[in-house]
């Protein structure tokens, strides 16, 4: 019996011993080189990435360029907008204030701020609840209503005002639509309920106790800080610098600038289940509740995926899923001329976070070469991979070049230019101008006068939007005038192909 017993200790040793040789640590200088062939390959102008494993931060790489034509660098306390990643922060939050006793998961957030509504719905807009807004299952389609914030010098309850008039994309609680919008309320519900700003807020109750010292909850402290980077656009395969957008009045939704070295700190903190130090800042409850799934993502079983994935969803300021069969949970951040990436394997005490200053950006190929790096759970080439589909879907994205080759030349307008002027109102947004200056046709928006831009006459009654400012996340569109019978214009319908910033939602009818 005891021999048995022997062996059996022998063979559970031996196995453990295997165990923790394959879970040796990776070779870093084959990471940074990995990764510095990777940004030169994908032509980003420069990235900082970060690797933590058992509350260390153990690798920091930087590459490329703070500016494209300049010759500084990046380093690990450069500072980058991060963007949604700002997100978790916001539920971090709200698990907080639920701690005190000041608010409920499941409170109404009409009841705290009575202005909310959906839909003109008033059964719907008096039930959606604080996991509803943070899980993006209300009913509004991705990125619908973000034309509202761009670039806006609006208030939040305004902007929140306006998202009620946005039409409605799929039943309540009956599938996902990522909204912004949403995260911007439960900002302004931070702020209700505690009478400070969500930027006051994340730094007296997170980048103090954490130490993130270089941390900013916006970008209007930036220029009293050095070592930043330059966020760049990108037009016909030639990166450009931009300015760095003030993110202050949508904070709770992207707002927050940090870098490597403090965003390890970060993840550290939620691989550590919101323990720092000897102080519980987030509960058992807390934390498993904002990585529950609220809204599942299907996932092909009936065929191999490259992450082994089993489940995929979105939980409260979160992405959750599996890496070959390891829980893996993290976000991303697309902020004007930047994108970034948190992921973490909880199971492995194992985080990266990848910073970028530019748009065509290998977040995800750095993770995952990481992560399998470190688990043994491959040897693909993420970066080659992920490269060609990106290079593939962007040639394959024919919608600007498709309108261009539908212009028709030698075409005139059906009136005098002058009947094209006046004040056209859009339920979801407010004025939009259309004057003359001289010759010239001027577009404005009442409430973000950065997105000015001469009309250019296209064809017929359409004309080319030439903007004043080269903007990030979409360049080339038109607007076409409406007229009635009697050939009286009657609204605007605008055309700028991209992925975010849906002017089309806009539907403005001409008032004066």
């Amino acid at each position: 019996m005891n021999k048995s017993l022997s062996l059996v200790s022998l063979l559970l040793l031996f196995s453990v011993s295997l165990f923790a040789q394959s879970k040796k640590s990776p070779d870093f200088k084959k990471l940074d080189a990995y990764f510095a062939k990777m940004v030169a390959d994908w032509d980003v102008p420069g990235a900082s990435i970060g690797i933590v494993k058992d509350g260390k931060l153990v690798f920091t790489g930087n590459y490329g360029l703070i500016e494209t034509g300049k010759p500084e660098k990046p380093d690990e306390n450069t500072l980058y907008a991060i963007a949604s990643n700002s997100k978790a922060f916001t539920s971090a939050l709200i698990g907080m204030l639920v701690q005190e006793g000041k608010l409920k998961w499941n409170d109404k957030i009409k009841d705290h701020l009575p202005y909310f509504s959906l839909y003109n719905d008033p059964w719907i807009s008096s039930q959606v609840t604080v996991r509803d807004i943070l899980s993006h299952r209300v009913g509004l389609g991705t990125f619908s209503g973000d034309v509202i914030w761009y670039k806006s010098e609006m208030s939040a309850e305004n902007m929140i005002k306006l998202a009620g008039k946005l039409p409605q994309a799929y039943d309540f609680r009956a599938g996902y639509g990522y909204s912004n919008l949403m995260y911007i309320t439960a900002g302004e519900l931070i702020k209700k309920i505690t009478g400070k700003t969500w930027g006051e807020n994340v730094k007296e109750r997170i980048l103090d106790p954490l130490g993130m010292e270089r941390t900013l909850t916006s970008a209007r402290g930036l220029d009293d800080m050095d070592n930043v980077t330059t966020p760049h656009g990108r037009e016909n395969e030639v990166n450009f610098p931009i300015e760095f957008e003030d993110w202050s009045e949508i904070a709770a939704t992207g707002g927050i600038v940090s870098s490597v070295n403090d965003m390890a700190k970060w993840m550290i903190f939620n691989l550590n289940h919101g323990i720092n130090g000897k102080d519980t800042l987030l509960t058992k409850a807390s934390r498993n509740l904002v990585w529950t799934p609220h809204n599942n993502f299907m996932v092909d079983h009936t065929s191999k995926n490259d992450l082994g994935r089993h489940f995929s969803g979105y939980g409260l300021g979160w992405n959750l899923g599996d890496f070959h069969g390891k829980f893996m949970v993290g976000h991303t951040g697309g902020f004007d001329g930047m994108i970034t990436a948190v992921t973490m394997i909880p199971e492995e005490n194992l985080g990266i976070v990848v910073l970028t200053n530019g748009h065509k950006s290998p977040i995800m190929a750095a993770t995952y070469y990481a992560f399998d790096q470190f688990l043994g759970t491959g040897t693909k080439d993420w970066s080659a991979d992920l490269l060609a589909r990106t290079n593939e879907n962007l040639k394959n994205d024919t919608r600007i070049s498709d309108m261009k080759a539908r212009r028709v030349m030698g075409t005139e307008p059906s009136l005098p230019l002058n009947a094209y002027t006046g004040y056209y109102f859009a339920p979801v947004y407010g004025n939009i101008s259309v004057s003359m200056d001289g010759d010239d046709m001027i577009l404005e928006f009442e409430n973000a006068p950065r997105l000015t831009a001469k009309l250019r006459h296209w064809h017929y009654d359409v004309w080319e939007i030439v903007w004043d400012e080269k903007h990030a996340w979409f360049s080339f569109g038109t607007v076409k005038f409406q007229t009635d019978n009697d050939m009286k214009i009657t609204g605007l319908e605008f055309k700028v192909p991209n992925d975010d910033i849906f002017f089309e939602e806009l539907n403005a009818k001409k008032v004066r």
